[in-house]
């Protein structure tokens, strides 16, 4: 995967203009308020998500026009493709000359991995930003695992109908086995899932990471669930977690919702043996995240023979010059779009490109080591 060219219109405040980005590390710098995001944001429209940011797809198009247009030229799958967005209430896309039936069609045809500041809730945050997370994940490997997932909310949003109708003093608690029994069946293929991608991310992650601390610190991932342990099969999975719904019955009665299950699982995240969330310093936290995001790209470019672009919104703030290093000069074999503010940075980049953005001018640079 790889960006040749990004061309932009009326987007947010980017002056229109044309970049064209090299193969390893590009930096776009600039002060605050400048548009260094927003030009990661328009790489980010071509997986077809919505705004990382949040933003409603109206929000980004430039004051007083009625719409803005982004176009893209990249290589995958072997050949040289390209992409045309246009935004005004809604995104529409074009691909190879084709229109899509929706934006969200392109998805799939480029991909990227993004890293932004609000990802530190991966760690900093409780445990459903991190189980969103896997299951996001996962689903770009395995899109069938978002039946999985579907049908496992809606039995334990039945389940817990009934729970709340008995807390209420009607129902019939037989029904409870019969919805314990399903829900440990769809319980067991999510935690299936989750393990399996666990498994896959935590030798790249530990690489990643080990890079990032020069060897210093040691990274590890262990998944907390009612279903047991990792190595757990999924029959063993889904009878562990029948146990753990029966068992539960008087609880979930109280509170009126299953106070166990997939959906109150952890993924754990430890630097050198110490929970992250708890110990960890700011820059450790930032490499911790880093590390998860990069080993997801690693993830799939082992599944899929594609390496994502790697998008990085202010990864530099809290990491030392060692870590920095390693972000700069040392990931080898990846497109890497990275936003800093501090114009050293750019001295330190042994080859690359940089773009200077300021008041939405953005301003190509080569470097050369």
């Amino acid at each position: 995967m790889l960006v040749s060219r990004l061309s932009f219109e009326n987007f947010r405040n980017l002056a229109a203009g044309t970049i064209e980005p090299v193969p390893g590390v590009n930096i776009v710098y600039g002060s605050n308020a400048q548009g260094k995001t927003n030009l990661l944001e328009a790489f980010w429209f071509f997986t077809g998500g919505r705004s990382f940011r949040g933003a409603k797809d109206a929000e980004t198009v430039a004051f007083g026009a009625q719409q803005a247009a982004l176009r893209m030229e990249f290589t995958a799958a072997d050949r040289e493709q390209e992409a045309e967005i246009t935004i005004a209430r809604r995104r529409r896309a074009v691909l190879n000359g084709v229109p899509q039936p929706s934006a969200a069609q392109l998805a799939g045809r480029f991909c990227a991995v993004v890293f932004s500041p609000a990802h530190l809730s991966l760690i900093k945050d409780g445990p459903e930003g991190r189980r969103r997370f896997l299951d996001a994940a996962y689903c770009q490997l395995k899109p069938g695992y978002i039946r999985i997932l579907a049908e496992f909310q809606r039995t334990l949003a039945q389940r817990n109908a009934l729970l709340k109708d008995l807390r209420a003093g009607f129902g019939d608690r037989r029904q409870l086995d019969v919805w314990d029994e399903r829900l440990a069946h769809a319980g067991a293929q999510v935690f299936a899932a989750r393990t399996a991608y666990i498994r896959r991310l935590t030798g790249p992650a530990k690489e990643i990471y080990a890079g990032l601390s020069g060897g210093r610190e040691d990274f590890s991932l262990r998944y907390e669930s009612a279903a047991g342990k990792e190595g757990a099969s999924p029959a063993q999975a889904a009878e562990r977690l029948y146990e753990r719904l029966q068992s539960g019955h008087a609880a979930d009665e109280a509170a009126g919702f299953t106070t166990a299950g997939p959906h109150r699982d952890d993924l754990l995240v430890d630097v050198s043996g110490l929970s992250a969330r708890t110990y960890a310093s700011q820059g450790q936290q930032r490499s911790a995240v880093l590390a998860l995001k990069l080993a997801e790209a690693s993830v799939l470019r082992e599944v899929t023979g594609e390496q994502p672009v790697a998008l990085l919104d202010d990864v530099m703030s809290e990491l030392d010059i060692s870590r920095q290093d390693y972000i700069l000069n040392h990931i080898h074999g990846w497109q890497v779009f990275l936003t800093c503010c501090d114009p050293s940075a750019v001295l330190r980049l042994s080859a690359g490109r940089a773009f200077h953005v300021e008041a939405g001018r953005i301003r190509q640079e080569t470097v050369s080591g």
